[in-house]
């Protein structure tokens, strides 16, 4: 694992203090979990996520999960004011990117889908790139994802990104040591520059726990719906979650600047994760409000003489699923 050399950007972790008893360190710690406990119950409190009443479900003293009532009624909110950020957008002629990266089955695909589901697909879209070709093997590498920059007034999705090389590339064996501090040198400076021209970048880390993640792929196995997303790299990776893991910690380590920071979503509880995601993204671009007046319909035209041709002419699909009336 390769050291990193920016002292800026090490984590490091407080020592104990010098002469500090056994019970003293027991009594900081024990101190230091009532105030979490309090800051999560706090928490718990925010505006937009409070529950009606009779809409608990767990028990007092188990974390108390957002019941889908509750989590749809703010999720609708939440996507108004997407439509609200997409027209500023527009307006303004921003250049937004959004990377969303994380473990395999950690919501990443959901919360993308939550987010544009009410939004013009001109405007937000997209960008979810495969294998690369022979072709763009030899190119620059970020290259194939320059092409996918925004213009203007548009707000461009990163379902992965240019991070392949620091996480499953490296971890897979598909790129050498040296492609990959290539990599750790080059990022900063490619974001730096996207930066300064005006572009607006957000990265995002979904976290997932192993046993949420263990549950999410054996629900994948069982249904045929989800069982698409379970890729055959996705099962060559599950036996690697160290490797990822340190992967991720070295990625961190030179990525995760002041002017390019990333945020960590606690991805183990999927409506939670995407609300609060929806609601930082809201949090980091300033918006107005330009929802247009109230709009009149306009009176259709007089048909006149026209005469329709006999519905008989036209070829209608089987009606599978009759209307009954």
């Amino acid at each position: 694992m390769m050291e990193v050399q920016d002292a800026s950007l090490r984590r490091t972790s407080p020592g104990r203090r010098m002469g500090e008893t056994m019970a003293e360190r027991k009594a900081t710690k024990r101190t230091s979990k009532r105030d979490k406990q309090g800051k999560a119950s706090a928490e718990s409190d925010a505006p937009g996520l409070r529950l009606e009443a009779g809409e608990e479900e767990a028990a007092p003293s188990a974390p108390v999960k957002m019941t889908q009532k509750a989590y749809e009624r703010e999720l609708a909110r939440l996507q108004i004011e997407l439509v609200k950020l997409q027209e500023w957008i527009k307006h303004a002629g921003l250049k937004v990117i959004v990377l969303f990266e994380g473990r395999d089955a950690a919501g990443k695909g959901g919360t993308i889908k939550r987010i544009t589901e009410s939004l013009n697909p001109r405007i937000c879209r997209v960008v979810a790139l495969g294998v690369p070709t022979e072709r763009e093997r030899t190119q620059w590498y970020f290259q194939r994802y320059a092409e996918q920059l925004p213009a203007a007034g548009e707000m461009v999705l990163f379902d992965r990104s240019w991070y392949n090389r620091a996480g499953v590339e490296r971890v897979m064996g598909f790129c050498t040591e040296r492609e990959v501090e290539e990599f750790f040198r080059s990022c900063p400076q490619f974001e730096a520059m996207l930066i300064r021209s005006g572009i607006i970048l957000v990265k995002y880390w979904f976290s997932v726990s192993d046993v949420e993640q263990e549950r999410r792929f054996q629900r994948r196995l069982g249904d045929p719906t989800r069982r698409w997303k379970l890729s055959p790299m996705d099962l060559r990776s599950r036996e690697r979650w160290l490797e990822f893991s340190k992967a991720k910690d070295d990625m961190f380590a030179y990525t995760d600047t002041k002017d390019s920071p990333w945020w960590v979503v606690n991805a183990d509880v999927k409506r939670h994760a995407r609300l609060n995601c929806i609601s930082h993204l809201l949090s980091m671009i300033p918006y107005q409000d330009l929802t247009p007046e109230p709009i009149t319909l306009p009176p259709r035209q007089d048909h006149g003489k026209y005469v329709r041709p006999p519905i008989t002419d036209q070829t209608f699909i089987p009606e599978r699923y009759p209307i009954r009336r």
